[in-house]
């Protein structure tokens, strides 16, 4: 008797993620560089991402997927998050000290040696990119701010934000509700206006559940804070390389408006280049809700900002 075997093999290659650890005075940083997988990335211009509050780098990868083509990408865990070790060590969870960890990683590959880095800062990590802006002025290419908005100070602002610090005192005493139904749904839904894939949804609560509870709480803190939010303001205005802001218009866990905002201010007072990509029914996470849509303004911008510096003196 004879059998045939049949091998079906897929040509499309599987893209494989290397963690890579760093050894800091603040922490052991977790972080995947796809020019381990490839050479050739060395030579690529590179794009550093910088994640929201209280998630794992994880849910870039399927934008590092389209984007690892043409682009060195870079992502990490901030301390607090992830794989990143915090144990034995006191790190600080403040922008400073969030900015400090990234510029060593950095510095370690060497990312602040020519202007060929893009950094895109997503939710409270565009505060932190915003930061890390200023600080590699020279390196930078060009920034992306994604759904990390300002307002206007008001009566019913400041209220707001008071009773966003209680909800996030709340969420954090009885997060680990967020593991059934129907407060992981409610979640999810508050994140992500489109369908996600299920590895997606439930990486955004297991983040969210077992994220170090002071980090979070202080990331949670210090994003609503005012004096923070003002300087946060004048660090965007100051941003010396063209700068993108994205947002999700059916955004429901940060108000759209506000980064809508921060561009129109932005663009009334900077002369460098400012623009916007609005994806009107896209939620907080336009990089999962729809990747290839929201790769494509990004290489855009990136093209932009390339062409931006050929003809500049």
């Amino acid at each position: 008797m004879f059998y045939i075997v049949i091998l079906s093999f897929s040509t499309k290659p599987i893209q494989r993620f290397l963690m890579s650890y760093l050894a800091l005075a603040r922490c052991k940083l977790s972080y995947e560089d796809t020019e381990e997988n490839d050479p050739s990335g060395r030579e690529k211009p590179a794009i550093l991402f910088v994640n929201g509050w209280a998630i794992s780098s994880r849910y870039w990868r399927p934008l590092v997927q389209v984007l690892s083509k043409e682009y060195r990408c870079i992502t990490y865990d901030q301390s607090g998050t992830g794989k990143t070790i915090i144990k034995g060590y006191t790190p600080t969870f403040t922008i400073q000290g969030f900015s400090d960890e990234a510029s060593e990683l950095i510095e370690h590959l060497g990312l602040n040696s020519s202007r060929t880095l893009h950094i895109v800062g997503h939710s409270m990590g565009g505060m932190v990119a915003t930061e890390l802006c200023l600080r590699y002025s020279g390196a930078l290419q060009s920034a992306t701010i994604v759904a990390c908005g300002i307002f206007e100070e008001t009566v019913m602002t400041s209220f707001g934000l008071f009773m966003l610090g209680g909800l996030i005192d709340l969420s954090l005493n009885f997060r680990s509700l967020f593991l059934s139904e129907p407060l992981r749904g409610m979640f999810i839904r508050r994140a992500a206006t489109k369908e996600i894939p299920a590895e997606y949804q439930d990486v955004l609560i297991e983040d969210f559940t077992q994220s170090d509870k002071d980090a979070t709480n202080a990331v949670g803190r210090f994003s609503i804070d005012r004096e923070v939010l003002r300087a946060y303001t004048r660090h965007v205005l100051a941003i010396s390389s063209p700068l993108l802001c994205c947002v999700g218009m059916a955004d429901h866990t940060i108000p759209p408006e506000g980064t809508v905002t921060l561009y129109e201010r932005r663009k009334t007072v900077s002369t460098v280049p400012t623009n916007l990509a609005k994806f009107m029914d896209l939620g907080h996470l336009p990089m999962l809700e729809e990747t290839a849509q929201f790769a494509g303004e990004l290489k855009k911008h990136f093209t932009f900002a390339e062409h931006y510096y050929s003809t500049q003196p």
